[in-house]
């Protein structure tokens, strides 16, 4: 050890008064940094990112030293050595030849060293620096860079005949590998989550490199994998449906693709595979399912990507709702409990059934979030017996707290009200007497104070919030101000899934505009009463055979038992405006099939996406799907949707006009 200090003391001394990895590998990169500094400052890579042009050229710079030192200093000095016999001397003394060899290795790797330390402190002291991400495997990825050049370095000066050959092939490696090591990406991949979306979007090749986004891809297959492997064990058939298919009224506006053969017709992409899966079930099928693509035209949300989406579409024969229930529960309960965090809950067998009007007065939503445990009241009538004007003839939801807020929560949930469209939010504090504080306590006549301290459950510290309007406003602003009461208070049960089904939702619904009848669900949906109830009861007061999975207010999937009787569908159609010949038209496959005889059947379609966000607690649907749309429905990678030359639009007979 101590003949090896006494060598590197001497060659780093030779080194040094040479000057030249001084002035190339330490001074030259500090040059650069500075004329950088100076020109861009603290100024963002690109449009959208989160760190500056420094940050992102720092790792360059570093390698500029590396390669000065591993491709300029390194091969020339053992090429001399070994030209003028200076290692074959070595082996008539004591010191290893090799020893020489692992000094002069070490010395570069000091002038590497160096050069980072001096980078880092001027940029951080100037220009406020930091490395993104971990700086571990910066590190790591630094160490790796230098160890493989000074390693192509030795191989280089052990290969070169003499020192001028090892400076031509210095040259030859050296300057290729300086300018890809400064290769500008848009992005740095390892932090390219704090970019902004539409700049990840349009580089998601490179944005897929970052190891966090990659894992969610990879964890994606695994759940499909397995939803796959669990759905064929329990008996289902996977059975694969038509891309292009008919146009139909089926909720959402369609994709269609214009027919090159028959000219003035269309295609349609399926929203789902909804008529197909029932033709399936005609055809003695009696256990579908398909991992299915779908496709609407639809606006973005953080929990629908627009444009398409995957869905787990299942469908039996001789099924009732129950029967339905259970396969969802089991599918849905084992995907969670294998793929959930560790530590999380997951809701058990069987799951909660609320029906569509409790929730919607619970909980102020058909997709109640399970995990908040305030619940909404109705007290309607109470004040109708009241003499506060603004809340009579007015359906009144209530949300009742055991907590006292201060005077700042109280307004800050007030501009929150207020943003909804509320003219306010009235309230009642239970003081420990059981009296009442509040704007509305004087509106309450004494002989009721306790009528609706038994009604709304009050105790002494309890807080309770009014919202009053139009049953639909009033239920839309209590699960608001239910979700935000929830999340202010930090009642919101972590770390767990829960599940429920809601059910028994209306078949129609009266247009608010048109004032017309038409449905709510799927059209394909069995009413409850069949043909009896069609014919003698208010379109509005049949419900129907629907159902939703939902978990943590996130609809998971919806599902229905099928209309398979022909007169009950004919009917059904009548109600919401189509007659007969429409529905030969437009759903001409399945009124065929069913003069043949269809069986009873039910099926439901969990969201694959939508599963997956929830698994990997993305916020984002996006952050799931390795190339998604943007919020736009544009594909800003390969710039879609595109325009078409004139010969592709005069083969299909379209004419765009403006």
């Amino acid at each position: 050890m101590k003949s090896f200090v006494t060598l590197l003391k001497n060659e780093l001394k030779l080194n040094i008064r040479n000057m030249n990895m001084v002035i190339f590998a330490v001074i030259i990169p500090l040059v650069v940094l500075i004329i950088l500094g100076f020109i861009y400052g603290t100024k963002p890579a690109a449009d959208g990112t989160a760190y500056t042009f420094l940050e992102q050229s720092f790792g360059a710079l570093c390698c500029i030293s590396i390669c000065a030192g591993g491709l300029m200093g390194l091969p020339l000095v053992v090429s001399e050595y070994r030209e003028r016999k200076i290692l074959k001397r070595f082996k008539v003394t004591p010191v290893n030849p090799v020893k020489l060899l692992v000094v002069e290795f070490t010395i570069y790797v000091i002038y590497c060293v160096v050069s980072m330390l001096t980078l880092f402190l001027f940029a951080m002291l100037f220009w406020k620096i930091k490395i993104h991400g971990s700086l571990l495997l910066f590190l790591g990825s630094w160490l790796l860079t230098m160890v493989s050049t000074l390693s192509i370095g030795l191989l280089v000066g052990g290969i070169a005949k003499n020192m001028k050959s090892a400076s031509v092939i210095a040259c030859i490696l050296y300057f290729p590998m300086l300018i890809f090591s400064g290769t500008t990406l848009p992005f740095e991949v390892m932090t390219s989550k704090e970019v902004r979306e539409d700049v990840r979007l349009k580089y998601r090749y490179l944005d897929l490199r970052n190891q966090k986004v990659k894992d969610n891809i990879i964890f994606r297959s695994k759940v499909i994998s397995f939803l796959r492997q669990k759905m064929t064990d329990m008996g289902f058939l996977e059975i694969q449906t038509p891309i292009l298919c008919a146009s139909s009224p089926e909720g959402a506006r369609d994709y269609i693709v214009p027919s090159r053969k028959y000219k003035g017709k269309f295609y349609a992409l399926p929203q789902a595979p909804q008529q197909y899966k029932q033709l399936l079930m005609v055809s003695g099928f009696d256990k579908y399912f398909q991992v299915a693509p779908c496709f609407r035209d639809e606006d973005a949300r953080a929990d629908r990507s627009p444009g398409e989406f995957y869905q787990l579409d299942f469908e039996m024969s001789f099924a009732t709702q129950e029967d339905v229930f259970r396969v969802g529960e089991e599918v849905l309960s084992e995907t969670f409990g294998k793929f959930a965090p560790k530590g999380f809950k997951v809701t058990q067998a069987p799951y909660p059934i609320i029906s569509y009007k409790q929730a919607m007065l619970e909980f102020g939503s058909d997709k109640p979030d399970l995990r908040n445990p305030l619940r909404i009241i109705d007290l309607s009538e109470f004040f109708n017996k009241c003499t506060f004007k603004p809340f009579q003839n007015k359906t009144v939801r209530a949300i009742n707290v055991h907590a006292k807020l201060s005077k700042g929560q109280h307004e800050k949930l007030l501009k929150f009200a207020t943003g909804l469209g509320m003219g306010g939010l009235g309230y009642l504090e239970v003081l420990d007497d059981l009296s009442y504080k509040g704007p509305i306590d004087k509106f309450i006549p004494d002989e009721l104070k306790g009528e609706i301290r038994e009604l709304a459950g009050l105790q002494a510290g309890d807080t309770i919030f009014f919202m009053a309007d139009k049953e639909d406003r009033a239920a839309y602003y209590a699960g608001q101000i239910r979700t935000e009461l929830g999340e202010r208070l930090d009642l919101i049960e972590k770390d767990a899934y829960r599940f429920c089904y809601v059910n028994d939702f209306p078949m129609f619904e009266r247009d608010p505009e048109t004032k017309k009848i038409g449905f709510t669900h799927n059209p394909f949906s069995m009413p409850q009463g069949g043909l009896e109830a069609l014919n003698t009861k208010d379109p509005l007061d049949i419900l129907a055979y629907q159902y939703d999975i939902v978990c943590n207010g996130v609809e998971l999937s919806s599902g229905a038992v099928r209309n398979h009787d022909m007169q009950i569908m004919v009917k059904a159609f009548e109600i919401a405006g189509y007659d007969e010949e429409v529905l030969k038209e437009k759903f001409g496959a399945l009124y065929n099939a069913f003069q043949f005889g269809a069986p009873p059947h039910a099926g439901m379609a969990p969201g694959i996406d939508r599963m997956i966000m929830l698994l990997t607690n993305e916020e984002n649907i996006r952050e799931v799907i390795a190339f998604p749309m943007s919020g736009t429905a544009q594909d800003l990678m390969c710039g879609a949707p595109n325009e078409v030359t004139e010969q592709q639009l005069r083969e299909v007979h379209i004419k765009v006009r403006d």
